[in-house]
């Protein structure tokens, strides 16, 4: 009878110090992304967008925009060339988006689901992962092709 209440209390303690390091794991991975949304929670204006063609160099894009971040899993963004000459020299210009947002802190990404999109219906329902930094206040988040290579950078200035 000894021996099974000395198995027992091991196999307690055992099982309590498993499950306090998998409570705790889990505990500082939520955190970790607690952190990353609190900071990304916020009205941004995009302060530069920034496109790298296949053949090299960089366009700077001249684009007025805002993103949104809600703290609470939401999105939206609206981005618009800055100098618009006419309706017909504005087709199939700019973004405007919403849905849905997730983020792999690991690998630094930052995912818009889209559920809606005024100007072109064929975005709802993809996956945009954009890739975040930090660089001087600025939120950058870069875009990769199939092959890894960035072909654009937003830069978003958040209001305080």
């Amino acid at each position: 009878m000894r021996n099974l209440v000395r198995f027992a209390s091991i196999l307690f303690v055992f099982s309590s110090a498993i499950l306090w390091v998998v409570i705790n794991n889990r505990n500082a991975d939520t955190n970790g992304l607690d952190t990353v949304e609190q900071q990304f929670a916020g009205n941004y204006e995009l302060h530069s967008f920034v496109s790298f063609p296949p053949e090299g160099g960089e366009t700077l894009n001249n684009y007025a925009g805002r993103i949104n971040y809600d703290g609470r899993g939401h999105m939206s963004a609206i981005g618009v060339p800055a100098r618009v000459p006419g309706p017909a020299d504005n087709a199939n210009s700019g973004f405007s988006y919403f849905g849905n947002v997730s983020w792999d802190v690991e690998k630094q990404t930052v995912t818009h689901h889209v559920t809606g999109s005024p100007i072109n219906s064929a975005m709802v329902g993809v996956d945009m992962v954009r890739y975040y930094e930090w660089v001087d206040g600025l939120l950058v988040l870069a875009t990769k092709d199939s092959e890894g290579r960035v072909i654009a950078k937003f830069s978003w200035r958040k209001f305080e």
